[in-house]
């Protein structure tokens, strides 16, 4: 089961102050970054990359259901991220995993100006519009950061690592 941090409905996540955002990366974060810019069939390459990154740091094969779930939810979030830039963000640019002992972080850069918001679910069933409802729930810590050079943003979601 993974752990999460309840936001209250219509949190629009951290925007982190400014020491916080120019505080250096934990030393022992791993990266892998994979460019989505001019790409075609983006939500599943940014899947399979996570996929590859999460076998590769030790997540994958899962060894107990509470593993394969936390791998899975990394994978939700990753693609709910990708969509989410696909669809009101002018589209992604690239896609950042880093994991900890302790931590996973996506980072999903784009052009857009907007600021996502998760949206309370509908109980009339309407399909889409619960992209960063889903990322608040199964988060840690999720937010934005703004860049003050280019029109854009990166949105990031921190998950635990399981246990």
């Amino acid at each position: 089961m993974s752990t999460t941090r309840q936001h209250p409905p219509g949190d629009l996540g951290r925007e982190p102050d400014e020491a916080a955002s120019t505080a250096p990366d934990p030393v022992d974060r791993q990266w892998r970054t994979l460019s989505l810019a001019q790409a075609s069939g983006i939500v599943p390459m940014a899947r399979d990359f996570a996929r590859q990154a999460l076998h590769d740091w030790g997540w994958l094969p899962a060894s107990s259901a509470d593993r394969r779930a936390a791998a899975e939810d990394v994978l939700l979030v990753v693609s709910e991220l990708v969509t989410n830039a696909c669809l009101h963000a002018e589209g992604p640019e690239e896609l950042r995993i880093g994991h900890t002992p302790k931590a996973l972080r996506v980072e999903v850069v784009d052009r857009g100006a907007g600021q996502p918001a998760p949206r309370t679910p509908h109980r009339a069933g309407r399909p889409g519009g619960h992209g960063m409802f889903i990322v608040q729930r199964l988060c840690t810590d999720w937010g934005v950061l703004r860049s003050e050079d280019a029109p854009g943003k990166t949105v990031w979601a921190e998950l635990a690592a399981p246990a």
